[in-house]
């Protein structure tokens, strides 16, 4: 079934999660602490089930994340910390991409071009291969590809099929020069699939990815889907959001049968200070070992979100991580983690 490259679902057990910690000196400056509480909390539950790999602005800053996320509960011995330049803290977008091949893991440094452009990347483009350089990895290979692609705009099910989005994948500003067929086939020989879904629908105000899925439709396991619903018909996603349904209910598992499809409650609009819309969703969640991290935003609806997570992973321990100040930069718990599969992330600690 799997060809001599396969990208493991998320569910898959994990050596660990990549965090890049916010920077004090850029976009997130004007509330910090907020930020760095969600980071606190989010490193303190992975560090309970898994290592936790931090890229960090200086060593002063890696002793200070220590500090917090043992002041928080977490192990603080989990913790990698490895100070180098970075832009933003967007690690599912410019972290690796890990296959397995032959049954050892390889990493996959696909080019982050800052979202088509629209923001500072250099320093992000380059911290998948400086870790690598560093040791954070083991001895696990690097390829280092020609193509744009951010870990955010796709999702497997572990059986061959990669659910993403025409808006992302086809946009120009990612890879001007390709086809869909063209980007099809290195899909498929880079991460080991069988088929792409396509969604035209579901985009989401505030969102500056061109519609990255993990905002909009997760797999749960490989025949279950969990989805940004919205069923407020004053709202202006309700049409674009109810055309993603559908797409979604035409869809069928590998066996022929229709995905089972899980609607995730819809967050009360949160606007920043300039009137824009911000991409609050409850599918940016998080899978990980023995868990899955589900963001909140102080909203009505958090209560009914955790409880329909608990109905559909039952085997896992649901835990509210608190996003709102995530959002004020159009991102969320998923965006700004990327899992590293067993195997990846060595023992021993950093200095």
């Amino acid at each position: 079934m799997h060809t001599r490259n396969y990208l493991p679902p998320e569910w898959a057990p994990q050596s660990g999660i990549m965090l890049t910690w916010p920077r004090s000196d850029g976009d997130w400056n004007p509330d910090y602490a907020s930020v760095e509480q969600c980071h606190t909390q989010l490193a303190k539950e992975i560090s309970l089930r898994e290592k936790v790999l931090i890229t960090c602005m200086d060593n002063a800053h890696a002793e200070r994340i220590r500090a917090l996320v043992k002041a928080a509960g977490g192990m603080t011995e989990r913790l990698h910390l490895y100070p180098l330049p970075s832009n933003d803290a967007w690690a599912r977008d410019h972290g690796p991409i890990t296959v397995i091949r032959n049954g050892k893991p390889v990493l996959l440094d696909f080019i982050f071009n800052g979202w088509g452009g629209k923001y500072p990347h250099s320093f992000d483009n380059q911290i998948t291969s400086k870790l690598h350089q560093f040791g954070a990895f083991g001895a696990t290979p690097l390829e280092s590809l020609s193509l744009v692609l951010e870990g955010g705009s796709i999702e497997v099910d572990g059986t061959g099929t990669l659910l993403t989005t025409e808006s992302c994948l086809l946009n120009p500003n990612r890879n001007p020069t390709m086809q869909r067929s063209q980007i099809e086939t290195m899909l498929r020989e880079l991460i080991g699939i069988e088929r792409i879904l396509w969604l035209r629908h579901g985009a989401i105000d505030g969102d500056d990815t061109d519609g990255h899925i993990d905002t909009l439709a997760r797999f749960c396991d490989s025949s279950t889907i969990a989805f940004q619903a919205c069923d407020d018909q004053s709202d202006p996603h309700f049409q674009e959001l109810r055309a993603m349904q559908e797409e979604l209910r035409a869809l069928r598992c590998m066996d022929g049968q229709p995905y089972k499809l899980v609607p995730l409650p819809w967050p009360k609009a949160i606007f920043d200070h300039t009137g824009r819309r911000l991409p609050a969703t409850y599918a940016n969640f998080l899978i990980i070992n023995g868990a899955v991290l589900v963001p909140t935003y102080n909203d009505a609806a958090d209560a009914n979100a955790l409880a329909v997570f608990r109905a559909t992973f039952t085997d896992r321990q649901v835990v509210a991580v608190m996003c709102r100040p995530l959002i004020y930069q159009y991102g969320s718990l998923h965006c700004v983690s990327m899992q590293l599969p067993e195997g990846v992330i060595p023992a021993t600690q950093s200095a």
